[in-house]
């Protein structure tokens, strides 16, 4: 068995990631962008950043609706994919999200599917929220969708296996104090022997985020526990969809 490639750069690029996650119908995430900006309710002129956006999933569903949007992604790969769907209202960028990009433009920004969490130090996870609040425009919004850690925890499937087409996926989870962890097996018979990734994910509580939006002027507005929208239970919901504003100093 092969050792496991190093985590997220490759494991973004692979085209298994994208068949394990992805390859489905996209109704889950119209129905969440639809509840999204009903909640939101953007003015039609409105400029909009997803951030880790992979192929442009969310991206093009939220064009459709009429918004400028622009996705980035660390992955050469879902960015050339997501290339091919750009117009003139969408548009698409190589980037790490830990560097900045474009300062005081957007009037959203959105991070979903647990698509933070991933870096090896704080300051790199500092680092992305402070691009994030970097590019929105004072008073702008950020809505970030993260998993509940408690829910995780009590709700661990620690074995698992998915057959996707001619593909076998082997899923092992576990966690300790810090991180929650996922190796993936891939058998495929195209391949000469199985891939081995490992995902590994920060325990982010919600104060976790609310010093870090805190400490970039990101003001926590509301949060949700799940895509349609219901409270948040610390013990009970699966996700944390987070809701904050950019301040405006006081003397601006």
């Amino acid at each position: 068995m092969t050792e496991p490639v190093s985590w997220f750069k490759d494991w973004f690029n692979s085209s298994y990631y994208h068949q394990l996650y992805f390859n489905r119908d996209d109704s889950e995430a119209s129905a969440f962008i639809g509840k999204l900006i009903d909640y939101l309710k953007p003015s039609p002129s409105s400029l909009m950043l997803d951030v880790a956006c992979g192929k442009g999933r969310h991206s093009k569903i939220l064009a459709a609706k009429g918004f400028d949007v622009t996705g980035i992604d660390l992955s050469f790969d879902s960015i050339r994919e997501a290339l091919k769907y750009e117009s003139d209202n969408l548009h698409f960028y190589q980037h790490d999200m830990r560097l900045p990009f474009r300062i005081n433009y957007f009037d959203y920004a959105f991070n979903f599917f647990t698509s933070f969490g991933y870096f090896d130090t704080e300051r790199e996870h500092y680092n992305a929220i402070r691009t994030i609040a970097g590019a929105l425009k004072a008073g702008g919004t950020l809505v970030m969708d993260y998993l509940n850690v408690h829910y995780a925890e009590d709700h661990v499937v620690h074995l698992s296996e998915k057959k996707i087409g001619d593909v076998n996926f082997f899923i092992t989870k576990w966690f300790d104090e810090t991180h929650f962890y996922k190796k993936i097996t891939v058998e495929d018979d195209k391949l000469q022997e199985p891939l081995v990734y490992q995902e590994k994910v920060a325990k982010f509580s919600l104060g976790d985020f609310n010093d870090m939006f805190a400490f970039h002027g990101l003001q926590l507005q509301e949060v949700f526990g799940d895509y349609q929208f219901n409270s948040y239970d610390v013990k009970k919901s699966p996700r944390m969809i987070m809701i904050a504003k950019k301040t405006v100093p006081a003397d601006s």
